[in-house]
């Protein structure tokens, strides 16, 4: 082992300064990207869903995969949306794995996403991630369902 002498640095003193040196670099790309990514002002994610059936009726389309858990978390209720809201709102469920376009269609950005759609098929509504029952009833009531 060398000892600093002179001001010359030891060989473990200088191991630590590259790693030190590479923490830094590391630490300093992901802020440059976790600013720009914060920074950019959203833009709306606004798609257009055409209505397959004769009746207008407001929409909500969930788009997840069987192997995300927060999609797994949302499928019993959704299915208990669907049971409910029989004949007042569509409830669309689309695993992304098996239908990729429709995850470019949709333009999400992370699973699940919920997009709800008034019954003139125009996008009111957009949450990423897992979403409370109680907070889709209160959309639901946004677009006039009761």
């Amino acid at each position: 082992m060398e000892e600093k002498q002179g001001g010359f640095v030891n060989k473990k003193s200088k191991r630590w300064l590259q790693i030190g040196v590479i923490a830094a670099i590391v630490v300093v790309v992901a802020g440059i990207y976790a600013y720009k990514n914060a920074a950019r002002p959203m833009e709306p994610q606004k798609s257009v869903v055409t209505q397959n059936s004769s009746e207008k009726l407001p929409r909500l389309v969930d788009l997840g995969a069987g192997t995300c858990i927060p999609c797994q978390q949302m499928a019993p209720i959704l299915e208990e949306l669907k049971k409910e809201y029989e004949g007042r709102v569509i409830v669309e469920v689309i695993d992304v794995n098996e239908n990729r376009a429709e995850a470019m269609k949709y333009k999400i950005r992370v699973i699940p996403t919920q997009i709800l759609y008034d019954a003139e098929c125009k996008e009111v509504g957009r949450h990423e991630g897992f979403i409370p029952k109680e907070s889709l009833v209160k959309a639901f009531e946004q677009v006039g369902v009761k």
